[in-house]
């Protein structure tokens, strides 16, 4: 691809920016968000890395417009038309409980009004058949009783009975709104969610529609400032499955992009650790307002077939990250039982920590990090943005007063808090899923990442970390070296015998072709790879695994796909039904992804390696330590040692060391 390729991401605290140049030369910008104006930071980014757009012939944004529209609950009045006798079933949910000992547990709230419902008399039944032939007219003239009496909807939801089986009336009620209705934006669900379990396939289709018009005008909004800067190059924007996709592509698919940074900084971070030899990694991203975790095995991310936004579930793939509330930025307090706690909640970009010097009033995990001297107030930033210790002292006063220590102990104390956190959330998407942490490299990215990874790798008992150049901006990196990925998928319930197999085979290729036409109907060259995936269960369970097959799946066989199965439930529950016990398929999916060329190389520049002297207190003690830039290839490093190469700092703690290999990354490995 001609031109110099960029990617920006807008996270909660800063928006970082990587250009690559035809050249290989690297350029790196990191700037405050503007949570307000999350397009200006993005804009702010690209200016202060001096770029000519003209010259750009690839950009790649990545942004929490999506996932912040529905926490704030700013999104677009939503018209959700359903089924004759369906209308509460986005508000009846599940009948779990989240907080079983909350007596004033409230099931969460959907973004759809009770009085917003309207019902369609139709019917379709469970294999297809039409029930009760679809009204459009009478549909037609209830939305419109409802418009009349409040002209401030935005979009339309639909999601009819069984659509995911037979969507003919869902997308006829869709032409006929389309027809009626031009300033509304219609939602299918059957375009975004073509599965079963109707109370999931209704709140994915709401939230897409909640979602649709503020991210068209998002989207239209940043469009407009490139192209009135001179941008003519390709636009596109990542999704949370780890792929991206043209801008345009997001007309039909703003569900998509919800954790579209913390999935580009896995597909980063496992592209850049491959180039060392590590395929099995645990990707550790932690910015100014919350860690991510993933497992990457064989240089891919783990996918989940959906995910949950504020208690709201989601059902369409996203790259299987867990999240805690500890990041830079999170604040440090003392619970009702006398004990430290650090976050979840974060003083974000605004006011953000109070060392930033914009006003924040209470300690933070950056302020810890700079009481006890793991963050060095002139170098922060490579110097261009000024901490001030004074204030992160005056904060943590009150905290290390409380718990009768001196200010550097409380300061380590809050960060081993934090790094408590973060260990669990490792654990749940390792040892909890049969996977043995010690069998992986820990990848710690993102601004504060780094400091913590040698002992968050030593209570897990990992043996190696793999610290890649310019870690702090590793989720911009990732845009850049993410593919084109579309998935579809198919609720299709098939018994695993011979006498299916002819059945498989007919589907797999109906839902990849359907994921490579979608690629094809967007102008992407070159013929897409397709990887399949089922959703199997043994006959009689509730919920379901999903089952990798091998190559593009056009040529798997009954009996190698039992064995998949039976090795995936193994890992997972720890058992399986040996001897014939009958298994069934329920979901077949489909990726279909199309690369934009080779991926960019990420290689830092090497500074002078750490040569000065500085103090730091960590675990319970004083240390001396060398401080300074990222060393050459080959040169040794030791800790205790804190590296700066201006998008992050490295800790480097004692008793562990290594050296910058061939790719650039910095190998460490505990002595």
């Amino acid at each position: 691809m001609s031109g110099t390729r960029v990617g920006v991401e807008v996270g909660g605290t800063f928006t970082d920016l990587v250009a690559i140049g035809p050249d290989g030369s690297l350029q790196v910008a990191k700037v405050p968000s503007t949570p307000s104006r999350p397009d200006e930071g993005a804009l702010n980014a690209i200016e202060a890395a001096g770029l000519d757009l003209a010259e750009v012939g690839d950009l790649v944004h990545g942004s929490t417009v999506a996932t912040n529209a529905i926490l704030e609950r700013k999104g677009a009045r939503v018209m959700l038309v359903t089924t004759e006798g369906m209308r509460d079933i986005l508000y009846i949910q599940r009948h779990n409980r989240r907080r079983i000992y909350d007596l004033a547990y409230a099931k969460p709230e959907p973004v759809v009004r009770r009085s917003d419902v309207i019902e369609a008399s139709e019917r379709v039944g469970a294999e297809g058949a039409v029930v009760t032939p679809l009204d459009v007219d009478a549909t037609l003239e209830r939305i419109a009783a409802r418009l009349s009496e409040d002209d401030s909807f935005g979009a339309v939801a639909i999601c009819f009975l069984n659509a995911f089986v037979a969507p003919d009336h869902e997308q006829r009620m869709a032409d006929a709104i389309r027809g009626r209705f031009q300033h509304l934006k219609v939602t299918c669900s059957s375009d975004v969610c073509r599965e079963f379990r109707e109370y999931e396939r209704a709140s994915t289709t709401a939230l897409a529609a909640y979602v649709q018009p503020v991210i068209d005008a998002y989207l239209g909004r940043f469009s407009e400032a490139l192209s009135a800067r001179g941008h003519r190059g390709n636009f596109s924007v990542m999704q949370s499955n780890g792929g991206r996709l043209p801008a345009e592509g997001m007309a039909r698919s703003a569900i998509t992009a919800l954790f579209s940074g913390p999935a580009a900084g896995v597909v980063g971070a496992a592209r850049q650790a491959a180039r060392s030899g590590f395929g099995n990694i645990i990707t550790f991203d932690m910015g100014g307002t919350s860690t991510d975790v993933c497992l990457v095995r064989d240089g891919q991310p783990d996918l989940a077939a959906s995910t949950e936004i504020d208690g709201l579930p989601v059902k369409t793939p996203v790259i299987d990250i867990a999240t805690v509330g500890a990041g830079g930025g999170s604040i440090i307090w003392i619970d009702d039982g006398g004990l430290l706690r650090a976050g979840p909640e974060s003083a974000g970009a605004d006011p953000g920590p109070a060392c930033y010097g914009r006003g924040g009033e209470r300690a933070t995990i950056t302020d810890c990090h700079l009481v006890r001297g793991t963050i060095r107030a002139e170098t922060f930033l490579g110097g261009d943005m000024k901490l001030d210790k004074a204030a992160a002292e005056k904060v943590l006063s009150p905290v290390a007063e409380w718990l009768g220590l001196s200010l550097e102990e409380a300061a380590d104390a809050a960060i081993r808090v934090a790094e408590a956190s973060i260990v669990r959330a490792i654990q749940r998407i390792s040892t909890e899923r049969g996977h043995d942490p010690r069998d992986f490299a820990l990848a710690p990215f993102g601004g504060a990442g780094p400091m913590l990874a040698c002992r968050i790798a030593e209570e897990l008992g990992i043996g190696s970390v793999i610290v890649s150049p310019a870690a702090g901006v590793m989720s911009a990196y990732g845009l850049l070296a993410s593919d084109f990925v579309h998935f579809e998928s198919r609720t299709h319930q098939l018994r695993l015998d011979a006498a299916a197999e002819p059945d498989i085979r007919h589907v797999i290729a109906n839902v990849a072709e359907a994921a490579a036409a979608h690629l094809r109907m967007l102008g992407l060259q070159g013929a897409p790879s397709i990887t399949i995936s089922l959703d199997m269960r043994y006959v009689g369970q509730a919920f379901e695994i999903a089952v990798e097959l091998p190559g593009d799946g056009g040529t798997a066989r009954v009996d190698e796909i039992a064995r998949l199965f039976a090795e995936a439930h193994h890992r997972v529950f720890e058992f399986d039904k040996a001897g014939g016990a009958a298994i069934e398929i329920v979901a077949f999916r489909a990726r279909a992804s199309v690369s934009p060329g080779a991926p960019p190389e990420l290689s830092g520049a090497a500074g002078d390696g750490p040569r000065e002297k500085t103090g730091l207190f960590e675990r319970g003690q004083r240390q001396d330590a060398l401080c300074g830039g990222r060393p050459a290839p080959g040169e040794a490093v030791e800790g205790p040692a804190l590296i700066e190469d201006g998008t992050s700092t490295l800790l480097v703690a004692s008793g562990w060391g290594g050296e910058v290999d061939d790719a650039g990354n910095l190998v460490l490995r505990r002595r």
